[in-house]
């Protein structure tokens, strides 16, 4: 990575301000955070500032408010669950630009750790407000980037305090580009890329860009359905992207002629309905019924896609196999799921959905690496810039030298 990290720059008695991903999954009746895995991913940066002594200001968006205040979404309990796991105050400021924060960041003392209130309480940060990010600017002397699952967005917490601050990457942004890259560079063969989910098309950019890397594509999930239509198989009810139909055909002569093997279904459950109570059977791909839809794959492809991923010492997944949260559509992900934690090969999850799958299953730490970017990570692997990234600033510069 060419850009300069915290570990780059003098942040004793300095205020930082951090840009953490604590987008955490909450409890809709309690409040109660679910996942804490965001906030654990961020704490190498924090304490690493904690030990430097610097006087760490963090700032992250939850949920989506749309620019109003919600109660249900302030960052108190997420600087609480963070009070407790490094067992010292972390006060909630009641806004994250102002007067009143201001106040407050001035009263810090070296080691210290205030949390900013909702970001996107304000319309101004997904707009790139110029003057918000000003003001977000004005509490710190340095910021520091470590939210990868938000590096692909033009936010005013994200590339716009980073003209007005010398801008470093967090411990965790350092982690996700190394891993990631290490992906796309040097990866051990045979390479497999497990692909699931609905859509194919937040997938193109990525398949295209590591097609002459990995040595085989398994395709499960929603956007199988598609794959198999554009193989003028019958697949019934099933939600499919019908202008991604030449795409997918394309992307099959292009692993075809590349000696690349691309696995599709042997075989699905499909149902009447996407349901806990569905009729569901699973049957070939030839004998989908026309007023029934894919909902998993089959055993059968468990089956054939276990084989082909035991042989494979570097694997990349990302999209679940089935419909996750209904029990009885989730067979497929949970057994492959299973498959990768316990293999030998480098198991690197590609954030969104399918890292919510692998914590839910407590599998986390069964993986090499579990991202905390879903569209991050497709963009990146991609080939594509982050916005986030691209604003830090580089190694050959003089806050580095």
């Amino acid at each position: 990575m060419n850009k300069l990290t915290v570990r780059d720059v003098d942040v004793s008695g300095q205020r930082v301000l951090v840009r953490v991903d604590f987008n955490v999954p909450l409890d809709e009746r309690t409040g109660v955070i679910t996942d804490d895995g965001r906030i654990q991913a961020a704490l190498p940066t924090i304490r690493y500032l904690i030990e430097k002594g610097a006087r760490v200001i963090l700032a992250s968006h939850l949920g989506r408010p749309d620019g109003k205040v919600d109660e249900k979404l302030r960052m108190t309990a997420v600087a609480q669950r963070l009070s407790q796991i490094l067992g010292r105050p972390v006060k909630a400021a009641r806004d994250c630009i102002g007067a009143e924060v201001e106040e407050s960041v001035a009263s810090l003392k070296n080691g210290d750790v205030v949390m900013l209130e909702n970001l996107r309480f304000h319309t101004a940060e997904e707009e790139n407000d110029p003057i918000f990010a000003q003001g977000l600017a004005k509490l710190a002397d340095i910021f520091v980037d470590d939210a990868f699952g938000t590096a692909h967005r033009s936010h005013a917490s994200i590339v716009g305090v980073a003209k007005h601050l010398p801008a470093v990457a967090g411990l965790l942004l350092e982690k996700e580009l190394t891993m990631l890259g290490d992906i796309l560079d040097k990866p051990s063969h045979p390479f497999a890329a497990l692909l699931g989910g609905a859509k194919i098309s937040d997938k193109v950019a990525m398949v295209e860009n590591i097609m002459g890397k990995v040595d085989c594509i398994l395709v499960g999930g929603g956007m199988a359905a598609t794959f198999l239509k554009a193989r003028n198989l019958e697949v019934g009810l099933s939600l499919i992207e019908g202008e991604m139909l030449e795409t997918a055909t394309d992307l099959m002569e292009k692993a075809t002629g590349s000696g690349i093997r691309l696995l599709l279904p042997d075989d699905v459950l499909v149902a009447n309905e996407i349901s806990a109570e569905a009729t569901f059977k699973v049957v070939p791909v030839d004998k989908i019924p026309t007023d029934m839809r894919v909902a998993d794959i089959g055993s059968q492809t468990v089956k054939s896609f276990s084989e082909e991923l035991r042989g494979c010492k570097t694997i990349f997944w990302n999209g679940p196999m089935g419909v996750y949260e209904i029990p009885i559509f989730a067979e497929g992900t949970i057994d492959l799921a299973k498959l990768l934690a316990g293999s030998q090969a480098t198991t690197v999850i590609g954030g969104g959905s399918t890292a919510e799958v692998v914590a839910d299953m407590g599998l986390t730490d069964k993986m090499t690496f579990v991202s905390t970017g879903g569209g991050a990570s497709l963009r990146f692997l991609g080939g594509k810039s982050l916005p986030g990234v691209d604003a830090l600033l580089d190694k050959e510069s003089p806050a580095g030298s």
